[in-house]
């Protein structure tokens, strides 16, 4: 499944409040991400029906297995492209929003290079 990069977004927000506090409600995601609270529900419908969240009656989200899958895999993109430019010199607020345009257009091969590069 081709997931956008705005879901991806979401799913890697989820995933880290849910680090963070254990639960996640779309109020946390507001805060988190600064979005309208309209802007977010529109969204938290989306990734409910393409199976990538769970909402329960409370309102606590939780990641699907699926979901879970992508949040981790951006998450190690940004994680990876963030530590390897703020290590070549990029200063951390630059590497931080470079990294996070980064993690959704480079390809699987560009970012294993980047990646063991990092690694050394």
């Amino acid at each position: 499944m081709e997931v956008r990069a705005s879901a991806e977004d979401y799913l890697e927000t989820i995933l880290l409040l849910s680090r963070k506090g254990g639960t996640v409600r779309s109020i946390d995601i507001v805060e988190e991400m600064g979005f309208s609270k309209p802007s977010v529900s529109v969204a938290m419908k989306k990734l409910r029906e393409d199976n990538l969240i769970t909402m329960d009656s409370d309102g606590l989200i939780t990641l699907t297995d699926e979901g879970k899958e992508v949040a981790e895999q951006v998450y190690e993109r940004h994680s990876t492209l963030y530590d390897w430019l703020t290590k070549n010199g990029v200063s951390e607020n630059q590497a931080a929003l470079d990294a996070c345009r980064l993690e959704h257009i480079l390809s699987d091969e560009t970012f294993a290079m980047i990646k063991k590069l990092a690694s050394q």
